[in-house]
């Protein structure tokens, strides 16, 4: 790999003796990881390496084709960066009850369902894009990960810091110069230049000075780049020191064998994986807390949220019926957890692209039919609905959208299952289906591999 010289020239004075292993190591692969939904699946997958530093986490031998796997479609795991996994370490030392929790740069997901993974059940997770189409890949993503206590918005940085004092947690991880992704991304090394460290450095005060004030005194916040430099990591944490009084947190406790570096500057605790000791791609992150202080919570917004009665014919469907109230989304109804509901109180301006549980949608006005996200929650109850088990061509068919043949005549909503998974729902008109898979998030792709990932 051709590093840029200037790279060269400031990573080398910061890494002395380790640089020569650190540049040979961005030249060299890594394997690819995922994340085990543990409320979908219980299995472990086959020939897989644990991620020391992740409770689900597993490093594959080899990377297979996701788009051709159904249970990835199924939310049954996640594919992210082992790096990026350490999230839950801090989550787990720092968080030990049920808190309101804020991904600001949340797309495509990992953290968010992480997050979902590894919080105190009675918690919420509310989780912002400012891009609108990399929103619709996280509402999308959360969606299938099929946990009920989830927000998805459309916002900036600044509409968040005008709920002041509204949560516990707040994860950023930030838009950066990407120095952690030169192995993968050949663009990544090719974009790269001091004068974009620079632009990365004023965006990242920028989002950090509009969003702290969303932080209640004595929260959390998680502060994270995929980048090596000083100035978009531990000088950034004295930024906040400096700006907003923020004070260090505790120090994780580490095995050696993880292969984490510390800080390279400063008193505040960072955790850096470095491609040349920690199996996995750059990420460095620290975590913060603001200072005890007043608390002045904001105040619920003028805008009541209307709710229902859950039509008599959907509550078999789900699970606990009783445990959310629902209300009426234009066509959709869709269930809330009260801490879901509080929140959307709050946020009655906000861009939401998901909420909860969209439980139904009329059917051109007349009855419900469910809508696709109660497919993939983990709040269906499986034992009343109709089920079609596939086999594996028939289930690639099915996520590209293709219209189904039925062995006999059957008649109104079913769900399709491969290897007892949810993919989503069909219509059964006598002997076909009518397939009701989102248009957006089918398979694209003509070709359909001879044989399945065999991840588990």
């Amino acid at each position: 790999m051709n590093l840029p010289a200037d790279f060269i020239t400031r990573m080398r004075p910061l890494l002395g003796e380790d640089f020569d292993r650190f540049a040979e190591a961005l030249g060299a692969s890594q394997p690819v990881s995922i994340r085990v939904n543990p409320l979908k699946c219980s299995g472990e997958p086959v020939d897989a390496e644990r991620v020391e530093w992740s409770s689900n986490g597993y490093y594959l031998k080899q990377r297979p084709s996701f788009t051709f796997d159904p249970l990835f479609h199924s939310g049954c795991y996640y594919v992210q960066e082992a790096s990026s996994m350490f999230v839950e370490q801090l989550l787990k030392r720092f968080v030990d009850k049920p808190v309101r929790l804020l991904d600001l740069c949340a797309a495509p997901g990992g953290k968010t369902t992480l997050s979902l993974a590894t919080l105190p059940q009675g918690s919420i997770v509310v989780a912002n894009e400012y891009v609108t189409q990399r929103a619709r890949v996280l509402a999308e993503n959360v969606t299938k990960w099929g946990y009920s206590n989830t927000i998805v918005t459309n916002n900036t940085p600044a509409d968040y810091g005008k709920l002041h004092h509204t949560f516990d947690v707040i994860v950023v991880d930030a838009p950066c110069s990407g120095e952690g992704m030169f192995r993968k991304d050949e663009e990544a090394v090719a974009q790269w230049s001091i004068d974009n460290v620079n632009l990365c450095v004023e965006r990242q005060k920028s989002i950090l000075s509009d969003v702290w004030s969303a932080l209640k005194p004595g929260g959390v916040i998680i502060y994270s780049t995929c980048t090596f430099n000083l100035e978009e990591n531990e000088e950034m944490a004295q930024f906040m020191i400096d700006e907003f009084g923020a004070e260090p947190m505790g120090e994780v406790e580490l095995d050696k064998s993880w292969g984490v570096t510390r800080a390279l500057k400063g008193r505040v605790p960072f955790y850096r994986f470095m491609p040349h000791k920690a199996v996995g791609e750059g990420f460095t992150v620290t975590a913060m807390r603001k200072p005890e202080g007043d608390y002045r919570p904001l105040k619920m917004g003028k805008t009541k949220l209307k709710t229902i009665s859950l039509p008599n014919n959907l509550k078999p469907l789900l699970k606990d019926s009783a445990k959310f109230e629902y209300t009426l989304i234009k066509d959709t109804v869709v269930a809330l957890s009260p801490e879901c509901k509080e929140m959307l109180l709050l946020m009655e301006k906000f861009n939401i692209f998901h909420c909860g549980i969209s439980v139904a949608v009329t059917d051109k006005g007349k009855d419900y039919i469910p809508h696709h996200a109660l497919s993939q929650s983990v709040e269906l109850n499986m034992a009343e609905v109709s089920k079609i088990e596939v086999n594996y061509k028939e289930a690639i068919s099915y996520l590209r959208r293709e219209a189904m043949a039925l062995a006999e005549q059957q008649r109104g909503i079913a769900l399709v299952t491969y290897n007892g998974y949810p993919l989503g729902w069909v219509k059964c008109v006598g002997n076909r289906a009518n397939n009701l898979y989102p248009q957006e998030w089918r398979i694209r792709s003509e070709h359909t591999p001879d044989i399945a990932p065999a991840l588990f």
